[in-house]
């Protein structure tokens, strides 16, 4: 993928800070296109570079990001408080977040947040009752997990991206998942090629879900052959490994993740998560950035804008053990 990357290389500070703006900016800008049909983004902005893009409908504001968003920043701010993850910490965040009735949140994930149990069975009693965790919810909020813990290595940043899935989603799929796109973007952030370290990665993803996540993420998978919606766990993965296989750029990768319908805010911010640690943040448009702002319901008037973020996103990356 070098000729992907302009010259010079991005950075690994420049691609740390596109990770966690660029699944931000992805989510606020696949949000108003949410369960829409397939290719709504283009029909309304057929030329890219246009402007406008942020525009705001379906009950969120031009550049509002959503759960998605929110809850990366609540871990972010949780790992660096505490030098590292303390789960329960970042279960009562979440609780506190899901009391404070945000405008979106998954139902699995009101359901285990608002459950009544402790942080450490909430997720898993529900699994037993349900069956149904399976979702992307977790893979939607880990862009800034997988900066922090990028520096510990394969074994250490997928292991970690499992414990935090675990603290919403029963199903080890969603571990899965997750823990792939913690190493994806510590590859991409080491200045590597996710893509060609995709068969490597998949040596390690957990034997009962491997064979699942190798169909999807193979080179010649394409969104039409998924075979459930992409708010579950493998398209949405596989989904956002494709946009970024089959463009050149930060910009068409969101553009193409978007263009896909269904759940376009959480493909998107999975798709420009990982574009943001291949390209840096420079790729992400200004114009994109400008409107992007993340409320935080539950504590107090707080809003992140691209500074805050940026902010964010450095001290995870000095401070990631």
């Amino acid at each position: 993928m070098t000729d992907r990357i302009p010259s010079p290389s991005p950075s690994r500070a420049d691609r740390a800070l596109g990770t966690v703006i660029g699944s931000a900016v992805g989510d606020a800008l696949g949000a108003p296109f949410e369960f829409g049909p397939e290719g709504a983004f283009s029909a309304r902005f057929p030329a890219p570079g246009g402007g406008g893009e942020m525009c705001g409908g379906g009950g969120w504001d031009p550049g509002e990001a959503t759960d998605d968003t929110q809850m990366a920043v609540l871990v972010g701010e949780s790992l660096l408080a505490h030098g590292g993850l303390e789960p329960a910490d970042v279960f009562a965040r979440f609780r506190r977040w899901a009391a404070a009735e945000p405008k979106d949140i998954g139902l699995q994930t009101e359901a285990v947040l608002t459950s009544g149990d402790p942080w450490d069975l909430a997720a898993a009693v529900h699994f037993r009752t349900s069956q149904r965790a399976a979702g992307n919810g977790a893979l939607m909020r880990a862009a800034t997990s997988a900066v922090f813990f990028a520096r510990s290595g394969r074994e250490a940043t997928m292991d970690a991206a499992r414990r935090i899935a675990a603290l919403t989603h029963g199903d080890r799929a969603a571990w899965e998942g997750t823990a792939v796109f913690h190493e994806l973007v510590r590859v991409a952030l080491d200045g590597g090629d996710p893509l060609t370290a995709v068969p490597d990665t998949l040596a390690v993803v957990h034997a009962e879900h491997r064979e699942r996540y190798a169909r999807v993420l193979a080179s010649d998978w394409h969104p039409d052959l998924a075979t459930e919606f992409n708010g579950a766990v493998w398209p949405c993965l596989a989904s956002a490994v494709w946009a970024l296989r089959t463009t050149s750029s930060y910009e068409a990768a969101v553009r193409a993740a978007v263009d896909l319908g269904g759940d376009t805010d959480t493909v998107a911010a999975v798709t420009g998560g990982l574009a943001g640690a291949v390209y840096g943040v420079g790729a992400v448009p200004e114009r994109w950035t400008t409107a992007l702002h993340v409320p935080l319901p539950g504590f107090g008037e707080r809003v992140l804008r691209v500074g805050e973020l940026a902010v964010l996103a450095g001290r995870l990356d000095d401070q990631g053990a």
